[in-house]
């Protein structure tokens, strides 16, 4: 068989990107209103930094695509090996149980 890598994206779920955009708009405001005036060029970089984080959550609450968090790079042979390994072991279930009960009886393993 050949190997196939296989890209998974994975974004954050509606409610994280909703709290995070509500907590960015929060911290916006701050930076408007309070850092901006006390802390001059730190206020300045504070607010911009909340706009970023507000927007990358909002685009995430609002768009079906979204911002890849992370990509998970899964080989297809190795998936289609494990699934028919799980396949053929759940027609086997009695023969597993009587390992797991003789293991028992021997005192390999406990309850």
């Amino acid at each position: 068989m050949q190997r196939r890598t296989k890209r998974i994206r994975v974004r954050p779920g509606k409610p994280t990107s909703m709290m995070g955009m509500i907590t960015g708009v929060i911290f916006v405001f701050i930076g408007i209103l309070v850092a901006v005036p006390m802390a001059g060029a730190f206020g300045v970089l504070w607010t911009l930094l909340a706009v970023g984080i507000t927007g990358y959550h909002a685009y995430n609450f609002f768009s079906d695509k979204g911002v890849t968090s992370w990509e998970i790079g899964m080989d297809e042979y190795d998936h289609e090996i494990r699934n028919h390994k799980s396949t053929s072991s759940g027609d086997d279930f009695e023969t597993r149980l009587r390992k797991l009960n003789r293991l028992k009886e021997e005192g390999l393993i406990t309850e």
